[in-house]
């Protein structure tokens, strides 16, 4: 059986056809993608510039001890890690958490401190009954009055070491949260973050903390 003159040019020549189209189409997405990557790359590195230049002016506001320690290295890479916004949230997210606890710690120590004014109040008002059973004894008056005063005393001293124990106990569990937060935010990769109790090392921490959350508030380009 013969075959059609032309049906193996007509199959060639389609898939010519077919190649030809294609190619140019490949070439364009390939520009359109090399252009997109090109803008990305020139935005990012715009965020870069303005978060580095803002950090540098917010590093300037510091006394010159703790300038010290903010090279440009640092601000750097500290600029850098903000670029796709994840420090952003993870600091947002940890403020709210501390926020929420402080308010916890807060509301307990003004429980503690307003059972011991009604614990005052109580014990004044049976001061008072006990004066006021001496006026038909009057004898007693000197042994109630010493009695008072004792209860006074003793009631001042528990009241007072509560207060410390409890304060005690806030100041070691805030401790514990700075802990926790240095753990998170160097295992995020945040750079000057890192588990330390030296107070200079602390403060510099904090300073980086409020530079990012004045970063988060505005607009880079």
């Amino acid at each position: 059986m013969h075959s059609l003159p032309g049906s193996s040019l007509f199959k060639g020549s389609t898939t010519g056809r077919l190649e030809t189209c294609q190619r140019p189409l490949q070439g364009k997405e390939e520009l359109t993608v090399r252009k997109e990557e090109i803008v990305r790359r020139e935005n990012q590195q715009k965020r870069h510039y303005f978060y580095q230049n803002e950090l540098q002016n917010m590093a300037r506001e510091l006394p010159g001890k703790y300038q010290q320690r903010l090279p440009y290295d640092l601000l750097s890479s500290l600029a850098n890690s903000l670029l796709d916004g994840t420090v952003f949230e993870i600091v947002r997210s940890l403020q709210e958490v501390q926020q929420l606890e402080e308010r916890h710690l807060h509301t307990q120590r003004v429980k503690l401190v307003n059972d011991h004014k009604a614990q005052r109040h109580e014990l004044q008002k049976r001061h008072k009954e006990l004066l006021q059973g001496c006026q038909t004894k009057p004898h007693n008056l000197p042994i109630v009055e010493v009695q008072i005063e004792r209860e006074k005393e003793t009631m001042e001293k528990r009241c007072e070491e509560e207060v410390k124990k409890k304060d005690m106990k806030i100041i070691m569990e805030l401790d514990q949260k700075v802990m926790d937060q240095q753990v998170m935010l160097e295992k995020a990769g945040v750079p000057g973050f890192y588990v330390t109790n030296k107070s200079i090392d602390v403060r510099i921490q904090m300073y980086l903390l409020d530079f990012i959350t004045r970063l988060g508030h505005m607009q880079p380009p």
